[in-house]
């Protein structure tokens, strides 16, 4: 079976779960940035949550299918039609041979995720389908997709009809928490510049990508500068550079960076934070390291019991 690309939309990749233990060699993980969204997706279709889907910055594609398969869109709260007629989201979809799909730009959020029964079958580099458009690597040549691409789509059962019973709010908070814990270098700041941190609120900047969300708000104040020798960076580390402007690096990270981190943003809000539009404000709230794995453990939990409705 095929998808054959009519609009591409502004950024649509390939992604699966990501390409892990390439980071030494300065190969970020890439996958999604929303991963809950994105296993949710892959969910309704019936596939494993290692399948590769797209996922969609600001606005989708526009496609059509050559033969029968079942998709499924969640994430941004994006208007979604099928053959001009308005279709649901968090839901299970079966599509008919030529049927074409449309998702348009979100409402709420930033980006949408589209999961095909089977997966996408794009090659496999490093172990990994998912695109990492700087370093030309992986999903359809290494590129965000364009008008006229063809993708193939693995063969896989149709599923069953199901839809979530309680889709989640997406990017829709007036002003989004993001849960982190200080450090590593949270002692090269001033007490003013953590209290800062903490308790003011920061804008969502148009220069944010799946490489860092730059925020802009009051500057946050070093004790003796913001430079450091250059260590690794991890999923959500929070860089203060000489402007004292917050910088979160996301999926396709650098290695390493000689920046000071002041805190890291806990991995069960990582797709919150990828999903406030640029403007919209959000706070950091910290945590203790054990409260952290105790949320981690409850997100888990959250996302595995999701209940889901069976559609007639």
């Amino acid at each position: 079976m095929t998808v054959r690309v009519l609009d591409a939309g502004p950024l649509t990749t390939v992604q699966d779960l990501g390409r892990t233990g390439h980071l030494r060699y300065g190969i970020p993980p890439s996958g999604p940035v929303d991963r809950e969204s994105f296993l949710l997706a892959n969910r309704l279709v019936g596939n494993d949550d290692t399948a590769a889907g797209l996922e969609c910055t600001y606005m989708g594609p526009r496609f059509q299918v050559d033969r029968a398969c079942a998709i499924a869109v969640t994430g941004a709260a994006a208007p979604m039609t099928v053959n001009g007629e308005p279709a649901p989201r968090w839901t299970t979809i079966v599509l008919r041979a030529g049927d074409q799909v449309r998702v348009g730009a979100p409402r709420a959020g930033v980006l949408s995720y589209i999961a095909f029964s089977g997966g996408l079958d794009v090659p496999l580099v490093l172990g990994s389908r998912s695109t990492y458009v700087r370093g030309r690597l992986g999903g359809l040549a290494g590129r965000a997709l364009r008008q006229g691409d063809v993708l193939n789509v693995l063969d896989g059962p149709l599923p069953a009809l199901r839809a979530l019973a309680t889709p989640p709010s997406v990017g829709g908070e007036t002003e989004t928490i993001v849960r982190v814990v200080l450090g590593p270098q949270a002692d090269r700041f001033t007490e003013e510049g953590i209290r800062t941190f903490l308790g003011s609120a920061y804008e969502m900047t148009q220069q944010s990508d799946r490489m860092g969300a730059r925020l802009h708000g009051p500057r946050i104040t070093h004790t003796r500068g913001h430079d450091i020798v250059s260590d690794g960076i991890a999923l959500g580390s929070i860089q203060v550079p000489g402007d004292g402007q917050p910088i979160v690096l996301l999926v396709d990270r650098q290695s390493t960076g000689g920046y000071t981190k002041i805190a890291t943003v806990c991995s069960f809000d990582i797709g919150r934070l990828g999903q406030v539009k640029p403007g919209r404000p959000l706070r950091f709230r910290a945590v203790a390291v054990d409260e952290a794995h105790r949320l981690l453990r409850e997100s888990d939990a959250v996302l595995d019991a999701l209940p889901t409705e069976e559609i007639a």
